[in-house]
C-alpha cells in the first residue's frame, strides 16, 4: 500500500479513525475528512507522530458543495485518490410511525447520498490510473433490520446495492468496490448504552463480545490491498457471528 493515497470520511473518531491509522501503518498517505477540523487535526498529529503522513480536510456529507470542495483540495495537493473509505454517517432513530420527514431525509442524505457523491469525485481519477479501491461502511442492520432505525437501515442497505452496482460498472477499469458490514462495535455510539443493554447485545453475539474499531479497520485494509484484487461487489461481515447469511 506504499505511496497509495487514501481518503477516509468520518475519520475523527471510532471506526474512521481506526481505518486511517491502520491504512497509514500499511504505508498509505491518509486524508482525513469530517466536519470538525480540530478533532481531525488531533488524529492527524498522532499519525504523524507514529511516522505516517496524514492531512485533515473539513467535509460535510450533507452538502454536495462541501464534498466537491474537500475532494478538489485533496486532488490539488496529491493529484489523485487511490482508496476511498466511505465511513461517515449519522443516526436519527425513532419508530417509523412517528419518524419526522427531516430525520428520514437527514440520514439518507448523509449516509447514502453523501457516500455516492464522494464516489463520484474519485471515479475519474481511478479510471485514469486504472487502479482504485472503494470501500463502503454499511452495517449489520442493513442485512438484518432493526426496530427504530428504518431510516438508518434503509440508507445502509442502499449502500450495499450501490456497492454491487458500481462493482459492475468499474470492474473493467481495475477498480474494485466492496462493503464492510460491522456489527456492534465499541464506539461513541455504543459507549453510552446502559450496561444491561450491552449485556443483552453480547448474549446475541456468538463470539460473546462487541467488536473493536480495529476489527473493522483490518477488514477495510484487506479490501483496499493488492491481495484483494480479485474481490469486488462483496459485503464482508465483521459482526462476531451475530448475523450469518
Amino acid at each position: 500500500m506504499s505511496n497509495r493515497i487514501a481518503f477516509i470520511s468520518g475519520a475523527s473518531r471510532g471506526i474512521g479513525k481506526a481505518c486511517a491509522t491502520t491504512l497509514s501503518c500499511a504505508g498509505a498517505k491518509v486524508v482525513l475528512g469530517a466536519r470538525q477540523l480540530d478533532k481531525l487535526e488531533e488524529v492527524a498529529a498522532k499519525i504523524r507522530l507514529a511516522g505516517g503522513e496524514a492531512f485533515a480536510v473539513a467535509i460535510d456529507l450533507s452538502s454536495q458543495d462541501s464534498i466537491k470542495e474537500a475532494f478538489a483540495k485533496t486532488v490539488k495537493d496529491f493529484g489523485r485518490i487511490d482508496i476511498l473509505v466511505n465511513n461517515a454517517g449519522i443516526t436519527r432513530d425513532g419508530l417509523a410511525l412517528r419518524m419526522k420527514r427531516g430525520d428520514w431525509d437527514a440520514v439518507l442524505e448523509t449516509n447514502l447520498s453523501g457516500s455516492f457523491f464522494c464516489i463520484q469525485q474519485v471515479i475519474s481519477s481511478m479510471i485514469r490510473e486504472h487502479w482504485g479501491r472503494i470501500v463502503n461502511i454499511t452495517s449489520v442492520v442493513a442485512e438484518a433490520g432493526n426496530a427504530g432505525q428504518a431510516n438508518y437501515c434503509a440508507a445502509k442497505a442502499g449502500l450495499i446495492g450501490l456497492t454491487k452496482s458500481l462493482a459492475h460498472e468499474l470492474a473493467s477499469r481495475n477498480v474494485t468496490v466492496n462493503a464492510v458490514a460491522p456489527g456492534f462495535i465499541e464506539t461513541d455510539m455504543t459507549v453510552s448504552l446502559p450496561d444491561e443493554h450491552k449485556s443483552k447485545i453480547t448474549e446475541t453475539i456468538p463470539l460473546k463480545r462487541m467488536g473493536k474499531p480495529e476489527d473493522v479497520a483490518a477488514a477495510v485494509k484487506f479490501l483496499a490491498s493488492e491481495e484483494a484484487a480479485y474481490i469486488t461487489g462483496h459485503v464482508l461481515d465483521v459482526n462476531g457471528g451475530m448475523y450469518m447469511r
